[in-house]
């Protein structure tokens, strides 16, 4: 069989059983390519691709791994509860301060990359101050959204890791550019809170509702091992200089170091607060189980996709599939393909699943720019400024949305219609920078 009409064959199967089917999305990445190679007569070299394919994606699941098991580690032991106190403080009874503050604290809490988290504690928090001024319902879980959509673009939140693993990429060539854009998307965010918060101010004005004073906000309860005194500021100083080494390519010019692989990193990082931090066997076993449902899921799923990708490239199929979408192209387009990916890439959340897309178009995407000219992992950098990041609060296919709107209370079509157009405005903003920078 014609490669590229199997390959074809076996992302359009991929994407219809991942769409109509429940369950998890890793059974078809194994069982699809593995089918599809048998089926094209490669089950000779079925077992040397999918282990090409694994050993590409390992590194990324290992750091995603470990990232949600220390970040879940900092947040259950208090790291960032005086932040949030800090936050809701400041608060008073303006609207636009409490906006500002309902953007500022998910982009704290989403840094362990569990959008469930970050809303669960976020929403939790302040929507007892939203409902004592008055505010729009859908303006809670709009702002929350927005802010916790452009730090879904960190490496171990999802959509990166995903591109990361669909493109044999690793941080410095699909992360470390976009920091400019994901800079200037988080700077949107707040000056999108500001003019939701003085239209908010406005309309109370008009509707004569002077803000009374603002309650207490409730905290969520703190953990039972949350810590003070030496240990908080043994996890913010490990924690600070956790970041500053994800970070060092920023700075390397000025401060040269030994590069250290980002899954080394976090694993050196939790290692050392653990036994810090829980002490004993059972504490340790219980903090583990506390965050291993969301550490599997997101692993497995790296390292399946390590699978499909792995087929997929190992018999040809990407690059043939990619000749002929790139023969299909016309001219004039080619060179704007990043752009086209970037712009379109917030809107398809609503209907592409992470996995799908992530899995099943963006290599398709990729190669095809390769065949033109282009830098393919361009193409994932495009992919990663709203598929799934600013997209995925929005987006009725991914549970945390569900969250989301549990908890404020709101229907889905009362989010999107209020959400969408600051969600893509963001996209819009961070792909002006990303092209301005070169990361597109």
């Amino acid at each position: 069989m014609d490669p590229a009409l199997l390959g074809f064959l076996t992302v359009g199967v991929f994407l219809i059983l991942a769409f109509t089917v429940r369950g998890s999305v890793i059974v078809w990445l194994v069982l699809v390519p593995t089918a599809a190679a048998l089926a094209g007569g490669f089950g000779g070299s079925l077992s040397d691709m999918v282990v090409d394919g694994l050993r590409t994606v390992v590194p990324v699941a290992v750091m995603i791994l470990f990232a949600v098991l220390y970040f879940g580690l900092m947040i259950d032991t208090g790291l960032f509860a005086p932040l949030v106190r800090g936050l809701t403080q400041l608060v008073r009874d303006d609207p636009v301060r409490l906006c500002l503050v309902s953007a500022a604290l998910p982009m704290l809490v989403a840094l362990d990359g569990d959008g469930s988290t970050t809303f669960l504690i976020s929403i939790t928090a302040l929507l007892p101050l939203h409902r004592r001024m008055g505010l729009q319902k859908t303006v809670l879980p709009g702002v929350v959204a927005l802010a916790a959509g452009v730090m879904n673009m960190l490496p171990w939140g999802g959509p990166v890791a995903r591109a990361m693993a669909a493109l044999r990429g690793d941080v410095e060539q699909l992360f470390t550019p976009l920091v400019p854009a994901m800079l200037a998307g988080i700077a949107w965010v707040f000056v999108a809170a500001w003019l939701i918060g003085r239209g908010e101010q406005r309309r109370l004005a008009l509707a004569g509702n002077a803000a009374p004073p603002a309650l207490e906000a409730q905290q969520p309860a703190p953990s039972p091992g949350a810590h003070t005194g030496w240990l908080f500021w043994f996890n913010a100083v490990l924690t600070t200089l956790l970041i500053a080494l994800l970070f060092q390519d920023l700075y390397a010019r000025l401060f040269p170091l030994p590069k250290i692989p980002p899954a080394l990193l976090f694993m050196a990082a939790f290692a050392i607060a653990l036994p810090v931090n829980r002490r004993g066997l059972q504490a340790q076993q219980d903090q583990f189980a506390s965050h291993a449902a969301n550490a599997v899921l997101v692993t497995s799923l790296v390292l399946a996709a390590g699978v499909f990708t792995g087929v997929l490239n190992g018999t040809g199929m990407i690059k043939a599939m990619a000749t002929t979408l790139a023969a299909a192209i016309p001219a004039q387009l080619s060179p704007w393909l990043s752009q086209i990916v970037a712009v379109t890439s917030m809107p398809l959340s609503l209907v592409f699943t992470a996995d799908a897309y992530y899995f099943g178009m963006l290599p398709v995407f990729a190669e095809t720019a390769r065949a033109v000219g282009g830098d393919p992992m361009a193409i994932g950098r495009a992919a990663a400024l709203g598929q799934m990041t600013t997209g995925f609060p929005v987006s009725p296919l991914t549970a945390a949305t569900f969250v989301l709107l549990g908890l404020s209370e709101v229907s889905l079509r009362e989010h999107q219609r209020f959400t969408f157009k600051w969600a893509f405005a963001t996209t819009l903003v961070m792909a002006a920078v990303a092209w301005m920078t070169g990361a597109i």
